[in-house]
């Protein structure tokens, strides 16, 4: 009987354990590129920056100018932080490697 209930309580806190750590606690895209802002760049969101636009776009031309210079595939994700804009700037853009979801630049998109 007590053999019994030790194998019971063991499966019973493997199981717990095995779902402990298959939670995933990925940070949403937004929160990535927050992140990786500098104080001043945070400052520039007046809501949240959850009040951002997210795709995944094809890196062009226009694109490659604001990413690392060794980034060469072919996608990123783009999140742009919504009413970041000034007189001179667009909005706050930074771009988010499509597969490892880190951030690979960042820049103003043209006004």
């Amino acid at each position: 009987m007590r053999k019994l209930l030790f194998f019971s309580i063991i499966t019973l806190l493997t199981f717990t354990l095995m779902g402990c750590n298959s939670y995933s606690n990925n940070l949403p895209l937004e929160m990535i590129a927050f992140n990786s802002l500098s104080e001043d760049e945070q400052s520039l969101i007046p809501v949240s920056p959850k009040d951002s636009v997210v795709e995944k776009i094809n890196v062009t031309s226009d694109v490659e100018k604001f990413l690392d210079d060794d980034y060469n595939k072919a996608q990123v994700y783009s999140v742009i932080f919504n009413n970041t804009e000034n007189e001179s700037n667009g909005n706050l853009v930074v771009f988010i490697d499509a597969n490892n979801e880190e951030v690979v630049g960042k820049g103003y998109a043209k006004k």
